[in-house]
């Protein structure tokens, strides 16, 4: 079989419209003649009860958003019948896509392990096709796999299990694979890393082969390696990050680099020394341009954008500035708008959508409290009484200055005498 050999890890978004554009232009790889036979291998689903949904909206997707008709190379679990392999195997062999996606990275290897389908897969990237490993399969491409399920729903210590080691038998490169890496589901608790957060993986960081480093991809972002020519292109709304013991080089959406220059990055962060990227981000033909809809304007990071705007939104309204307020709210409803029209569905856009709600009602309670600065609008009547509590003073008529002091004190005034005179202000608690 000939054509291109391509390796494509998705860190997640397989079937959003994020990543169609990827899929069209893989598709487009084996030029305009004839139809393009392409599968999805259900290992990775098959333990749950709902596998023929998935399949059937997997199938689904690429009809309608990718225009490719899609079988199912069916292979739930290492006990299927002979036929049933047989129907699998065949399925991964005719096919030039081949695509393994959603479920559990540490049931699909113990079923995938010793049995035809890492040869089967191997032998599509030696000989010719497209192999796109994706969320948890694409974890299991890797020299080491994390297994997600285990540690973060189950509780287990961080461990490794053994990968398929795909991406280092076609490339030389060796890693483990990190889908999921940008990952903001936790809120308030770290889920970055495919769920594992910073603390657990430094634990698995420092039980890594000396030789051997972290590439996270991020969600909704495809790492496309054109095993023909060595080189390594990124798309999609975030990076890949090289990491080497907790040292990180990271490569955005739009950069077109080098297997080469990976693995000299990797070697440049396991030394302390600066990070070897050749990151031109000039786009390789028959990919999607930098300027396509799933990247233009999106500005980078849409957590960062967010936790800005939103900082820029609560100074304002702590400064009484209700421009500057409406100007941070009407900012992040257009970067959201633009996610929106990228196609962006991921757990980002929601945590945006959910801050914008919030400041939202923020500035509404705000509002029913009074935007203007409080000392604004009690200066004058406050600057009587301190008048008259100064002839008061001065004449020694101290129960009437004190009196003044004790009435602005229960109205929320605090006042400060000093050899030059007296001050005022409002007290913060009652500032709201």
């Amino acid at each position: 079989m000939s054509g291109p050999r391509i390796l494509t890890i998705m860190g997640s978004g397989e079937t959003a419209p994020t990543m169609a554009k990827v899929h069209r232009a893989l598709f487009e790889r084996f030029g305009p003649d004839g139809p393009v036979p392409a599968t999805v291998i259900d290992t990775p689903y098959g333990f749950q009860e709902n596998a023929d949904d998935i399949s059937e909206r997997i199938v689904g997707y690429f009809a309608e958003s990718i225009g490719r008709p899609m079988t199912v190379a069916s292979f739930r679990s290492a006990e299927v019948d002979p036929v049933d392999l047989a129907t699998a195997l065949a399925r991964v062999g005719e096919a030039r896509y081949v695509l393994a996606g959603p479920g559990s990275p540490s049931y699909a290897l113990r079923h995938w392990t010793g049995s035809p389908i890492p040869g089967a897969l191997a032998a599509k990237l030696a000989d010719g096709g497209v192999l796109t490993m994706a969320s948890a399969a694409a974890l299991t491409a890797g020299l080491l796999t994390i297994p997600v399920y285990e540690i973060y729903k189950v509780g287990q210590e961080p461990r490794w299990l053994d990968g398929l080691d795909l991406l280092g038998t076609a490339t030389g490169l060796r890693a483990a694979v990190v889908p999921h890496y940008d990952n903001a589901e936790g809120g308030n608790h770290d889920t970055r890393f495919c769920y594992i957060g910073e603390r657990r993986l430094r634990v698995l960081e420092r039980s890594m082969p000396e030789d051997a480093f972290l590439l996270g991809v991020d969600s909704h972002t495809a790492l496309v390696i054109d095993l023909g020519d060595g080189s390594a292109s990124i798309f999609g709304l975030g990076g890949v990050t090289v990491r080497v013991a907790g040292r990180s080089a990271v490569l955005p959406s739009g950069t077109a680099t080098t297997l080469a220059a990976l693995a000299e990055t990797a070697e440049s962060l396991a030394h302390g020394t600066a990070p070897m990227i050749d990151a031109d981000r000039a786009m390789l033909a028959g990919a999607p341009t930098g300027g396509d809809a799933s990247t233009e304007g999106t500005g980078g990071s849409l957590r960062d954008e967010v936790a800005r705007l939103e900082g820029a939104f609560v100074a304002a309204l702590n400064d009484r500035d209700v421009r500057a307020a409406v100007t941070a709210l009407l900012t992040l409803d257009a970067t959201i708008e633009r996610r929106v029209g990228a196609g962006d569905d991921s757990p980002d856009l929601a945590a945006a959508r959910s801050t914008f709600r919030s400041s939202i009602v923020r500035f509404g309670e705000a509002a029913s409290d009074g935007l203007r600065d409080p000392r604004d609008a009690v200066a004058p009547y406050v600057e009587s009484l301190l008048e008259i509590r100064a002839r008061a003073r001065d004449a020694r008529d101290w129960a009437t200055a004190d009196l003044v002091r004790e009435r602005l004190t229960e109205a929320g005034i605090e006042v400060r005498d000093d050899p030059t005179g007296s001050s005022w202000s409002v007290r913060q608690e009652d500032r709201g």
